[in-house]
């Protein structure tokens, strides 16, 4: 039995990293508080958390109702934490909503839980998971970007996807929002910027960061010509390092590799050759965007390690969705 490490509080705890991050908190002896969306017909699964197979867990994990819709809505579980992660986020890649919209949730129900840190009197750090689109989505011609760079707004809306749009714009001006309130009102807020989130998964939902990284697999074609990966386990011991590293502070970049297209057909057809891909003629002729990697030499420096690699992080995720029913 590890030992008991005091309470944290995980926003959105039904996502992908967040389910993820609570079975290591509790595994490592935190008690965890977390945050799930209002179910008022109470349609929603928890098993899959409140079974989580951790010591103690079902004693240490609370799960209180909370939405960013309502920004007063999560003092409750931030209450009496001395740490909060905030994952939570809202996602709309079918513009059902105006991206100005969408942000403003983001933002508003960000700050309110910022705000509710500060009125707990006993939150010493926040942990905000940002994400590699809030980085690398501007005109700038450099093979690899550290935590200097943000995405360019205006270059988001009139250069990419209207389908990334809301997403990217929302990530990238949420985490400028939180980093500017914690310096105003002496709040230690610490950003974690992933890029790829690929590796097994407890949610029930597909994760579309796992899709992506499989579908080639799942044949789709409209695929980057690179990409920047990270294990889902890495992204979740660096949030809990950060968390814990007496000197953190600012912004983290966390993505292991950056690989090229090609790259990843030769890795999924060493190790995987059960599954049918593209040949490699139909691949050359794919003109999608490049994009920059991103740079982890920061959240290195400060003493984290990763521990997985690119076959490990596809094989994982290949095995998780055939136990799922997805492959």
């Amino acid at each position: 039995m590890e030992e008991d490490k005091g309470t944290v509080c995980v926003t959105g705890g039904t996502g992908f990293i967040a389910s993820w991050l609570i079975k290591r908190l509790l595994e490592q002896g935190y008690s965890v508080r977390t945050t799930v969306r209002p179910d008022p017909e109470n349609k929603r699964d928890l098993n899959f958390l409140t079974s989580l197979p951790a010591p103690g867990a079902a004693e240490k994990l609370k799960i209180f109702t909370a939405d960013l819709s309502d920004a007063l809505s999560f003092g409750a579980a931030i209450k009496g934490s001395k740490g909060v992660f905030h994952v939570a986020t809202p996602v709309d890649f079918e513009n059902k909503e105006p991206e100005e919209i969408v942000t403003e949730r983001a933002i508003s129900g960000t700050l309110g839980i910022l705000k509710a840190c500060l009125k707990s009197g006993t939150v010493k750090r926040v942990v905000y998971t940002s994400s590699a689109s809030a980085v690398v989505c501007n005109d700038q011609d450099v093979g690899m970007m550290d935590e200097s760079f943000w995405t360019d707004v205006d270059f988001v809306r009139e250069k990419l996807n209207p389908n990334l749009t809301s997403y990217m714009i929302s990530k990238t001006l949420t985490e400028k929002a939180a980093i500017e309130f914690g310096a105003q009102h002496g709040l230690e807020v610490v950003t974690v910027i992933p890029s790829f989130v690929v590796g097994p998964f407890i949610c029930p939902k597909f994760p579309g960061s796992v899709r992506s990284a499989l579908a080639l697999i799942l044949g789709d074609t409209t695929v980057p010509l690179n990409a920047s990966m990270v294990h889902v386990d890495d992204v979740v011991r660096a949030h809990i390092f950060l968390l814990e590293c007496p000197d953190a502070q600012g912004r983290y970049n966390c993505s292991s590799v950056t690989i090229s297209l090609q790259q990843m057909v030769d890795i999924i057809s060493a190790n995987h050759p059960n599954f049918r891909i593209p040949p490699a003629e139909s691949l050359a002729e794919i003109k999608g965007h490049k994009y920059p990697g991103l740079s982890s030499r920061k959240l290195l420096d400060a003493g984290f390690e990763f521990n997985y690699g690119v076959e490990e992080m596809l094989g994982d995720a290949i095995h998780c969705c055939k136990e799922k029913g997805y492959l």
